[in-house]
Order: structure tokens, then C-alpha cells, then sequence
């Protein structure tokens, strides 16, 4: 048998078939070091990247402990953002999904406290959330942990980065000292030490090794004189290598507003991510990114940690990043699943310092990169070849993909099942993107037709 497979492990049998109908055939570095520690029942610390394949990893760990049949908390699963309690949330939910009566329930900032409330009072087995809710609950006494037996911290290093130390302590504080704790990070600082030898019990330690190489990814690196020169070389290379995907790195909120209203006045397609935003933004600007109705994400690196995001054609840094390990961090979201990928960095002859201390094997400053004509300016912007609709209805009014995407190839002047994109229901609104060039067709297929028996408002998301 393949030493890789899944089925070397003593899991569950309905989740060895669900494994097999997910069409996961072999598990990842990080799953073939940690699930046989988390199965054992010992503490663990993964040092793994995003993408790495780490939610299965402590998941399936996750779910073979869990007991269906005991309706209690068992489980408690911290992320620093809700972006990735959400995602992390949907994929175990997949992996549970052959196991009946499992409910997996979500607490993060941004959303109503009530309904979460209630919620809680019907039960759960699991809690993904964000440490901030989690602890609002705890405090307010909404939330009791006193049953869990398992505790995962995901990026471990963001949460601290994010200054939720004294948050986390007060969670663990209210978690039984008798479990099993799972921490996984992307870096493995001092802080991140520090917290595992105050928390954890002879915890094992593995580290995976960054999966991307030179070969899939290729760095540019070009020296800039000022800020100024800074917005033009951003320019010059969107102009020179045309990416349709692109995620803009910058180490400031406050920079990554001014890049993407500077690029929106340019005429590019750009919209920012950061911390600071409305939960209502944050989730439609990353709708709008994913479904490719605009081609440039500009984001912190907090913000950008743990998204969905796939096929990125290229990363700029904006700034060459303080930690050698973010910058490969930010340098790995390109190139992933044995596609190419374009990363590209600008410094200043005073940032040159910061070259000399990433793991590379060109010498960026010895044997510099001429920098892109000018005359790459003079070539028509990209312009993405999708657009989002938003419709005034969601979970709670029972609205479906299948019956958006039924709504829209059927009846009469029917759109092609390939013009319509990614579709993305939310609790009272849905998004869903089509082909540029069918957009008005589209919009009114759905406000003179029908979802679920009843008319819903449609309009075209802008700006």
C-alpha cells in the first residue's frame, strides 16, 4: 500500500470514504507527519504554510476524537481572522459530512452577537471562531468550554502578531487543563516558544519545508528611488506582464488604501484588504476578487493570511517585508498546485539590507534587473472579463447556486452554463459573477424571473 495514503492511518471508516469521494489520494507532508501524532492523542506543533494542506491535518485528528453521540462542546478550533474560520469551518464540514449529526459552529467578530446566542443554546460539538468573539462569549458566560478535549491553535504566529496573547490566555484559562492541544504556524518565533511551553504538554515538533521552489516561481527584483517611483514601477510591471490575478503586498493599512485608490485612479481594477475594514466589505471585496471580477487584491499580510485564494498569476511586494519568513510566506501564494508563478519585490538602495537575508539563490543586488520600458504604458489596460451581481437574498431565504444558475441557462435567451462564474451565498444577499459581455442579460433574466417561486432585487456591483 502507498505509505502515503490515508488508509495506512486508523481513521473512522465513513471517513476513509468520504476521503475517497473528496478524491484525496494522498496525503500531504504536513498530514503524513502530524495526523499520526494528532491520532495518538499527543500534542503537536506544525510549523506548515498556508496551502499546505494543515485543516485536514488536524481535522480528520478533529473528528476521529469527536463523539457524534455526546452533544457537547468537544472541540475548540482558534483563527486570527474570520476569513479563515469560515474557510477552515467549510472544509470540516466536507470531511465530516459521511458522519451524521455533527455541528460545526462558527464565532467570529463582524457578525450579530445575538443569533450567535442562540445558536450556542441549541449546541454544538465544534466552535471555529476568532479569539476576540470567543472570548466575548466565554466571558459573558454564553460559551462554556469546560467539555472540550481538544483545542487547535491555526496560525498560531498571526493571532500574537495580532496582539491576542492576553485573549488567548483568557480562553485557555476557561479550557480543562486535560486535552489535547494542536498548534500550527507558519513561522515558529520566540513568542510562539514561549506560548507553546506554557500550554502545552510534551508537544512534538515537526517542520515542513516550503514546497515552492525556483523552478515554479520566479523572483524579480526591482531597485526604485522613492515612493513616487515606487507607484510607477507597480505600473510598469502590471503593464509589462499583464497578470489577471495579482495580490499586492503592502506592511500598512493606511499603504495598502492609498496603492489601491491610487491604482482605481489609474483605471486598474484594484480594491484593498485590511483589518480596519467593514466585515460586509471584506467579504465582498474578496467575492469580487475571487470570482475575477477584479484582477488586484491589495492587502496586509494579516488580512491575506489563510484566504482562498487560487491561481494568483503573480505577487508584488510592494515593500520588501521586515521577516524573511513572510516573504516567503507572501512569495508562496504563487505558483501552487505545479503552476507558475511571478513574484516580484521593490526596494530602495536603503532596503538592500533586507535582500541580503532571504533565502534565495540570485544575487538581486549584484546583478540587477533592467527595469520595464516605458513604452509598456502605452498598451490598453487589462480589464477583467467578469463582472458581480449581487441579489437580495441568501441562506435565510432558502436562495441556492443551483437555482441561480438555473434562473440564468433556462428559460428564454438562456446564458451558456461557461459564461456564468462563481457563485457565493451569504446569509441575506448572494453574488455571482458572468462574463462581462452578458452582464445586462443577466441582470435581467433575474429581475424578471423567478428564485425559489418569488421576484429578488438584482443589481450590478460597481466601483
Amino acid at each position: 500500500m502507498n505509505s502515503k495514503s490515508f488508509r495506512n492511518l486508523s481513521l473512522k471508516p465513513a471517513l476513509l470514504e468520504n476521503l475517497d469521494s473528496l478524491q484525496f489520494t494522498e496525503m500531504t507532508p504536513v498530514q503524513a507527519q502530524s495526523l499520526p501524532v494528532a491520532l495518538a492523542g499527543a500534542d503537536l506543533i506544525a510549523q506548515a504554510k498556508t496551502g499546505s494542506g494543515k485543516t485536514a491535518a488536524f481535522g480528520l485528528g478533529l473528528l476521529q476524537k469527536l463523539d457524534a453521540d455526546r452533544f457537547r462542546i468537544q472541540s475548540l478550533v482558534l483563527c486570527p481572522t474570520r476569513e479563515l474560520a469560515d474557510q477552515v469551518a467549510k472544509d470540516l464540514r466536507r470531511l465530516a459530512r459521511t458522519i451524521h449529526n455533527i455541528k460545526i459552529l462558527t464565532l467570529c467578530g463582524g457578525m450579530p452577537f445575538g443569533p450567535q446566542i442562540g445558536s450556542l443554546e441549541h449546541g454544538a460539538h465544534v466552535i471555529v471562531g476568532t479569539p476576540g468573539r470567543v472570548e466575548e462569549h466565554v466571558r459573558k458566560g454564553s460559551l462554556k468550554l469546560n467539555d472540550v478535549n481538544l483545542l487547535v491553535l491555526d496560525e498560531a504566529d498571526r493571532m500574537l502578531d495580532m496582539g491576542f496573547q492576553e485573549t488567548l490566555d483568557a480562553i485557555l484559562a476557561e479550557v480543562p487543563k486535560q486535552r489535547q492541544t494542536l498548534l500550527f504556524s507558519a513561522t515558529y518565533p520566540a513568542e510562539i516558544q514561549q506560548m507553546a511551553e506554557r500550554v502545552m504538554s510534551n508537544p512534538t515538533m515537526i517542520r515542513i519545508e516550503e514546497q515552492h521552489d525556483n523552478h515554479s516561481i520566479e523572483q524579480i527584483f526591482y531597485e526604485v528611488s522613492d515612493h513616487q517611483d515606487r507607484l510607477q514601477m507597480l505600473r510598469l510591471t502590471l503593464a509589462k506582464f499583464r497578470p489577471t490575478a495579482t495580490l499586492v503586498f503592502c506592511n500598512t493599512k493606511r499603504e495598502t488604501d492609498e496603492v489601491a485608490d491610487w491604482l482605481t485612479e489609474q483605471g486598474y481594477s484594484a480594491l484593498p484588504l485590511h483589518g480596519d475594514m467593514e466585515q460586509r466589505q471584506r467579504d465582498l471585496t474578496l467575492v469580487r476578487f475571487a470570482n475575477k471580477s477584479a484582477s488586484i487584491l491589495v492587502a496586509t499580510d494579516v488580512a491575506a493570511r489563510g484566504l482562498d485564494i487560487t491561481d494568483l498569476d503573480a505577487v508584488i511586494n510592494f515593500h520588501i517585508s521586515k521577516d524573511p519568513e513572510v516573504h516567503t510566506h507572501r512569495v508562496g501564494r504563487t505558483g501552487r498546485a505545479g503552476s507558475k508563478g511571478l513574484a516580484i519585490s521593490f526596494y530602495t538602495e536603503r532596503e538592500a539590507h533586507k535582500i541580503a537575508r532571504l533565502p534565495l539563490n540570485i544575487d538581486p543586488i549584484a546583478d540587477p534587473v533592467p527595469r520595464p520600458a516605458d513604452s509598456f504604458l502605452d498598451e490598453p489596460l487589462l480589464v477583467p472579463a467578469m463582472v458581480t451581481l449581487q441579489i437580495d437574498g441568501g441562506k435565510k431565504q432558502k436562495v441556492r447556486p443551483g437555482d441561480i444558475l438555473g434562473a440564468l441557462t433556462g428559460g428564454p435567451d438562456p446564458l451558456v452554463a461557461t459564461e456564468v462564474g462563481k457563485i457565493s451565498i451569504f446569509d441575506q444577499s448572494a453574488y455571482f459573477a458572468v462574463s462581462r459581455s452578458v452582464a445586462k442579460r443577466a441582470l435581467k433574466k433575474i429581475e424578471q424571473g423567478k428564485l425559489k417561486g418569488r421576484s429578488f432585487r438584482v443589481r450590478l456591483v460597481r466601483g
